[in-house]
């Protein structure tokens, strides 16, 4: 029996083309993973803001804009926390292992070439000096002047995190207060810093002659707290007499007490040298009273970034 002819009301089927990840990696899809990995890495969304430098807003754009392309569902946020899905961590996985391979191949070609290229990630601790020529500056101006073709990505964070950062291969290299003593890891110690106690103008020691200022006088007046990592005779012959009263975690917020004129505490010479010539600072001396940091690189040796790092550890040595 013949077959009957399609009738017009049976409308042809509809081919239904997905717009997501189609197995070809564009630019955009490598700066999403980034995004979704620092995110992954971190805990969540606003606990990468500060790494990523972006909002949560603009995060939760990029997160959402990735599970579209990839067609998949990565994490879980909301009241209940974040968490990654089970399609979250393997894709976490996979990123880890590409941009390893990315690293790797970057690092493979700087060594048949002998010109250094891709992204140089250096984490500083958030009390490392800054203001001045210091080590530092004469270093990155060193380093990115000889190799120009080296994306530089420079990111302040705490201790703690400066040495995650490193462990977890998220940053080539890291500066820090505190040498880690962890398998794998690298220590450089390269330079030192010295810092001095001041007194905002605002503060009842401003205009005291420095004969005046007794111990007794220094013991009764309000501290900063002071790192441990900090030493100096003479501060570790007074330390146990000083009246701390603050806590300030960084360079900017420690010299903010200051200028409030209610607490003494220590910043680092190039720091403070411009406040001081304004007359809003002043250096209490007390017998050459002074504290040195020593700062360490830290470095986690892979094939993937040890030229680099290597090429940076050996620039901060030669500009010490």
């Amino acid at each position: 029996m013949p077959r009957s002819p399609q009738t017009s009301s049976q409308a042809p089927r509809r081919v239904i083309r997905s717009t997501g990840f189609q197995g070809r990696i564009a630019e955009v899809d490598l700066r999403l993973l980034r995004v979704f990995t620092t995110v992954a890495e971190q805990g969540g969304f606003a606990a990468a803001e500060i790494m990523l430098g972006k909002s949560k807003s603009s995060i939760s754009i990029d997160i959402s804009s990735l599970e579209k392309r990839l067609n998949l569902s990565l994490c879980q946020r909301g009241r209940g926390g974040f968490c990654l899905t089970p399609e979250g961590q393997g894709v976490l996985d996979a990123t880890r292992t590409l941009f390893r391979d990315i690293d790797g191949f970057r690092q493979r070609l700087n060594q048949v070439s002998g010109h250094l290229s891709g992204r140089f990630c250096l984490y500083l601790t958030d009390n490392i000096q800054i203001h001045g020529e210091t080590v530092l500056v004469r270093a990155l101006s060193c380093f990115t002047s000889r190799h120009p073709d080296v994306y530089m990505e420079v990111r302040s964070a705490s201790t703690r995190d400066v040495e995650f950062a490193v462990l977890n291969g998220t940053a080539t290299a890291g500066l820090t207060l505190y040498p880690p003593d962890r398998p794998g890891m690298q220590t450089t110690a390269l330079f030192n810093e010295r810092s001095r106690l001041y007194c905002g103008h605002r503060h009842p020691l401003f205009g005291c002659a420095e004969a005046n200022i007794t111990p007794e006088i220094l013991a009764a007046a309000r501290m900063i707290e002071v790192s441990d990592a900090s030493s100096s005779p003479r501060w570790d012959e007074i330390r146990d007499t000083v009246n701390f009263c603050a806590t300030a975690e960084n360079v900017d917020s420690r010299a903010l007490l200051i200028l409030s004129g209610s607490y003494l505490g220590f910043l680092p010479e190039l720091f403070a040298r411009q406040m001081v010539s304004e007359n809003k600072l002043r250096h209490v001396d007390f017998s050459d009273l002074h504290l040195t940091n020593t700062f360490h690189l830290l470095v986690r040796p892979t094939p993937e970034n040890g030229l680099l790092a290597e090429t940076f550890r050996a620039i901060l040595e030669e500009v010490c």
